[in-house]
């Protein structure tokens, strides 16, 4: 792999990406604090589970962004919550610390790339790059070009997902892109039927894994997705948030990452 790879972040998707890049090579994630350090060591023993010991150590976490300067990453992804005020104020740290060749990429799944490049300080050199979870099994990566992503970091970029065994397709900044902005009806449509009949969440999903052949259920895939990350990912597109999901979220069911959901893990 070509790339020096840092990633910014702790949560499922960054874990994810590290542990998919490590049975390539070597990358640094950095986290916000030791705490948050931790909630990544935890997050990284079941994301790297196929992983051998070597791989493991490929896996750097720092705390402070010099650290992650001092590595020379070539290609930093910043991962962190769908939150456009949070991710504008850690690409313009990035911007700060990082040499001006290095290219830096957003995993947004929802948010605009247009804004978010102004916010990186190096709009030439960054672009959306949206995988999707769990990392390290699913193929896809949206490529997000910015107006002003360069043809070299585009290419760079497919490069990237190539060395990862990663399918790449070039989308348009708009919302949700084209996955999500397909899905997300589909999704919340699957929950105001829940709210609106008397089935089971197990009923729901087996009809579209049955009947309609898809691998996951709706409401299992909002699980998976997170709650809270597919209300935010909605409110993002403009597509309301069934009140049983904002209930979820209220008591801290958050899906799979909480240990319950629509079900119980």
């Amino acid at each position: 792999m070509e790339e020096r790879l840092g990633i910014a972040g702790s949560g499922t998707i960054a874990c994810g990406l590290a542990a998919t890049v490590s049975a390539r090579g070597e990358v640094v994630m950095w986290v916000r604090s030791e705490d948050s350090a931790r909630r990544a060591a935890d997050r990284l023993g079941p994301a790297c589970e196929k992983a051998d010991g070597a791989e493991r150590e490929r896996v750097r976490v720092v705390t402070n962004p010099q650290a992650l300067a001092a590595a020379e990453p070539t290609f930093v992804v910043e991962a962190i919550a769908e939150d456009a005020g949070a991710k504008s104020a850690l690409l313009a740290t990035l911007n700060g610390v990082l040499p001006r060749e290095t290219v830096v990429a957003t995993t947004t799944s929802s948010l605009s790339v247009g804004e978010l490049a102004a916010a990186s300080g190096r709009a030439d050199r960054f672009l959306g790059f949206h995988v999707f979870n769990p990392v390290p099994a699913m193929k896809l990566v949206e490529i997000v070009p910015g107006p002003a992503t360069s043809a070299e970091t585009r290419e760079r970029a497919r490069a990237l997902c190539a060395a990862l065994d990663k399918v790449a397709v070039e989308v348009p900044d708009r919302p949700g892109f084209v996955v999500n902005r397909l899905l997300f009806p589909y999704l919340f449509g699957a929950v105001r039927l829940l709210e609106e009949s008397e089935l089971e969440p197990e009923a729901v999903d087996t009809c579209m894994k049955l009947g309609a052949g898809h691998p996951l259920g709706p409401l299992a895939l909002l699980d998976l997705v997170g709650l809270d990350v597919a209300a935010a990912i909605g409110e993002a597109l403009s597509i309301e948030v069934p009140a049983r999901v904002r209930e979820l979220i209220a008591v801290g069911a958050l899906g799979r990452k909480a240990g319950r959901g629509f079900f119980a893990y």
